[in-house]
């Protein structure tokens, strides 16, 4: 595929990024427009707290309260009789604040860190269109099973585009992130982000959430000063996230952290089952400490059987008093 000048804009079709001189066939007709539901359990009466409505996103425009339980479907469209799951994503430069004292230019997909949950089912047809408006040459590189021509290698200048088109699968919890070198910095500066392959039969209904264990490098001295779960650190031990007493939780963890080896998540006063790389439906062992590499990610299932402010932390005490810290606020049953 060739790449071409792309016009900065709002939203984009795929028509006009076929005018760029990226190839393929037409889209014919739209099932929706670009889902951003809290999640499928919903529809599953699930029971799941109310969105706050006073809590602040300390001027970055993202409220991490939402990002939690945010998953972007794409829009389903029809081609030649089969179905396509379209994603839009954005390459940006933004600058966020970390803290009341620290501001920190990131690379980003769609305006914020971790980028967009994306989410599919497993043998969906995923189409990506992908224009960087970076200010540098990125990509989008993605876990799983695909052609070599959607690798996400290939460079891709600034005001330019690319349409990453694949097969979904398998399933499990995956991500997707930039691979231009040096990979590292192009990670830890925020360009990273979960992606999430259902299996065709689903899973059990339970409250679902997302946690990215990030890390910033904010004096480029290639160690971390700061952390943070969904790109804000401390957020969600300021601002707890409230579940319902012994409501199934399910958590899609990412380890997205560069510079350090390793980091452990560790859950207060519970234990969970593990669902490695969530290619499984049945856990592998329960624990309630869990060690995770970079870019490693499973499937963590819980519930609480008593109401109260539970914490959860890496249980290297060192990252979690630098801003990788929070809270479960659990809520009591109603009766």
């Amino acid at each position: 595929m060739a790449e071409r000048n792309a016009k900065s804009q709002g939203r984009w079709n795929r028509r006009q990024v076929l005018q760029l001189g990226l190839g393929g066939l037409a889209t014919v007709g739209g099932l929706g427009g670009c889902q951003w539901l809290r999640h499928q359990a919903i529809a599953r009466s699930v029971r799941v707290p109310d969105l706050p409505t006073d809590t602040p996103t300390y001027g970055n425009n993202i409220n991490p309260l939402r990002v939690v339980r945010e998953f972007d479907y794409g829009t389903l469209k029809q081609e030649n009789g089969r179905t396509i799951r379209e994603f839009q994503i954005r390459a940006t430069t933004t600058t966020i604040q970390l803290n009341s004292a620290v501001s920190y230019i990131t690379w980003n997909y769609n305006g914020r860190v971790p980028g967009p949950t994306l989410r599919a089912t497993e043998g969906d047809r995923v189409r990506v269109l992908f224009l960087n408006e970076g200010g540098h040459a990125h990509t989008m590189h993605f876990h799983g099973i695909h052609p070599a021509a959607v690798d996400g290698i290939r460079p891709v200048s600034n005001g330019k585009a690319f349409i990453y088109e694949f097969d979904a699968k398998p399933y499990g919890v995956h991500l997707y992130h930039c691979h231009i070198p040096p990979v590292t910095r192009h990670v830890s500066k925020g360009l990273h982000g979960m992606f999430i392959i259902d299996p065709k039969g689903g899973r059990s209904p339970a409250d679902e959430l997302v946690l990215v264990m990030d890390g910033y490098d904010t004096n480029d001295d290639q160690r971390n000063e700061l952390y943070a779960f969904n790109g804000i650190p401390n957020y969600y031990h300021e601002h707890p996230i409230q579940i319902y007493q012994n409501q199934p939780i399910r958590l899609y963890l990412l380890n997205a952290i560069e510079f350090d080896p390793a980091l452990t998540f560790h859950l207060h006063a519970n234990f969970f089952h593990v669902f490695p790389t969530g290619m499984a439906l049945q856990p592998s062992y329960e624990t309630d400490v869990i060690t995770m590499g970079m870019a490693e990610r499973h499937i963590l299932e819980f519930a609480y059987p008593y109401p109260g402010k539970y914490m959860f932390h890496p249980h290297q005490d060192a990252i979690a008093e630098a801003g990788c810290m929070g809270r479960f606020d659990v809520l009591p049953a109603a009766t």
